[in-house]
């Protein structure tokens, strides 16, 4: 039998095995063991996907490449072995024009690949809604959050809004969840979230949604995006921004379009209205320390 047509017969079990090996994986396996999906496979954002697909592919691609390269590596050193009886050193080559132009080759397609993808689904990720239906502007301070629910009217006196302060820890280390900042996104709508720093740079992540932005001074950042899933997501900065870096957490709930209306009506109710976007006034109270953010800057 011709060395090409065994070779065919010996690819289809091999792929006929890795596709069964690829029908038996979780959808955690299938996601690269990445958060931000239920035991069903359902995203936590319209993005959560794309993204997951890329780590997954790109670990994949790595792998692949290593196989070869360490496969390679010990055909050389069983092959090219010294022998029993052997002196002296092995034939020596300068060079080899065609190992040398594959090797240069396919890594230069390996990264335009790896770019190219990346790329495309950056691109995805950065483009912004022309007609949100939601949104919110997150304020990033040393260290803590501010969370304002913009308006219609162009002065956003209309806008509601709540003030965090940073997590508070007991004698053990545990966080008091209930006083964390909180972010409220209702479900299944376009939500444009415009990114501001107080002070230092800070870096908005939240943790399931597979995404970060950076947080500069005099320079805003956006992020839109569409919840996709009901539940309580976890947030923190993610660019050490001091003493208490750890401690800038902060707490995501995507809810219903009726709760997120009513959690809206509660602020108001509670008189947290206007724009706080030029209230820049650094956060003062340490961890483990009482009090509230409205109490400390003065609102």
């Amino acid at each position: 039998m011709p060395s090409k047509r065994r070779l065919r017969w010996a690819a289809i079990p091999i792929a006929a095995a890795s596709l069964v090996a690829l029908a038996g994986c979780t959808p955690a396996e299938l996601h690269g063991y990445l958060p931000g999906f239920t035991e069903d496979g359902t995203p936590a954002t319209n993005q959560t996907e794309g993204i997951a697909t890329l780590w997954t592919g790109s670990w994949i691609a790595a792998l692949v490449v290593g196989i070869i390269t360490w496969g390679l590596m010990l055909w050389a050193m069983i092959v090219y072995r010294r022998r029993k009886g052997q002196t002296g050193l092995p034939v020596q080559l300068r060079y080899n024009m065609p190992i040398e132009i594959f090797f240069t080759t396919v890594p230069l397609i390996l990264i335009i690949g790896l770019f190219a993808f990346t790329a495309r689904e950056q691109t995805k990720i950065e483009e912004p809604w022309a007609e949100p239906d939601v949104s919110i502007t997150a304020i990033a301070k040393q260290w803590a959050w501010d969370f304002q629910y913009d308006g219609e009217q162009e002065d956003n006196s209309d806008a509601v809004w709540t003030m965090g302060i940073q997590a508070q820890v007991d004698d053990d280390g545990n966080v008091d969840e209930d006083q964390l900042p909180r972010l409220v996104l209702p479900v299944d709508k376009k939500v444009t979230i415009d990114l501001q720093s107080r002070d230092v740079i800070h870096s908005f992540w939240i943790i399931d949604f597979l995404y970060k932005k950076d947080m500069y001074i005099g320079h805003d950042n956006s992020w839109s995006f569409i919840p996709t899933r009901e539940g309580t997501y976890q947030g923190k900065c993610a660019e050490l921004c001091g003493e208490y870096h750890s401690a800038m957490l902060f707490e995501v709930d995507v809810v219903s379009e009726s709760e997120y209306e009513a959690y809206l009506d509660e602020l108001e109710a509670e008189g947290q209205t206007g724009d706080i976007n030029d209230a820049y006034d650094r956060l003062q109270n340490l961890p483990g320390t009482e009090g509230t953010a409205a109490e400390e800057e003065g609102h």
